[in-house]
């Protein structure tokens, strides 16, 4: 007789789905302390992740040129997606532009160079995996699970406020760079109740 060999399945004890976004007051207790810590670079690379709403792919390629035009650090910039080669547009608040412009500052960044460059001689900027364990440790400020949130978190999170307060999925579909709808229903984790709640406000 045959020995039967039980595969346990590769999500056992491990926490699938979509990364939740942050709150408002997650989103507070990070820059703050980045703040009070005087992280100057941390807190550049974190506004402008959480208004970016790029991948972290996209986020560590930015150069100092994608968000500047000479001395000033752009309100709105658009880059060409790495996943999709298609351009995405984004908004850079004011509190972002100023730790941006600190950081670019502090560290005299030309045009040309890697916004967040890496110290590793190979590297000439940092690394996704880099970039996730960053997010980690700004998950752990905001005393929150890190194995249940991640870098996705902070892509979704002003994507998820935006669609909270207006119920406007196009505009969280533009802003996200996605190329279908249904993408975005799936990405912000809209439920069939929430759906149903938006048709009925929906007069024609």
């Amino acid at each position: 007789m045959e020995s039967i060999h039980h595969r346990e399945p590769w999500n056992k004890g491990k926490l699938v789905g979509q990364k939740p976004p942050l709150k408002l007051k997650d989103i507070w207790a990070i820059r703050i302390h980045l703040q009070q810590q005087h992280c100057i670079r941390d807190l550049a690379m974190f506004n402008l992740a959480i208004d970016s709403k790029l991948r972290g792919c996209d986020l560590v390629n930015l150069r100092v040129r994608d968000i500047s035009h000479g001395h000033q650090v752009l309100a709105r910039a658009m880059v060409i997606q790495r996943k999709t080669q298609r351009p995405v547009q984004f908004e850079l608040t004011e509190p972002t532009r100023v730790a941006v412009a600190a950081w670019i500052e502090h560290e005299h960044l030309q045009l040309e160079q890697y916004l967040f460059y890496s110290r590793i001689k190979k590297s000439e900027h940092i690394s996704t995996r880099q970039y996730a364990r960053i997010v980690h440790q700004w998950i752990a400020i905001a005393g929150l699970d890190t194995s249940v949130y991640g870098t996705h978190s902070i892509r979704r999170t002003k994507a998820a406020l935006i669609y909270k307060r207006m119920k406007n999925l196009r505009a969280v579909q533009l802003l996200l760079g996605h190329t279908k709808l249904e993408s975005t229903v799936r990405y912000l984790g809209i439920e069939v109740d929430d759906a149903l709640e938006i048709s009925e406000q929906t007069e024609i």
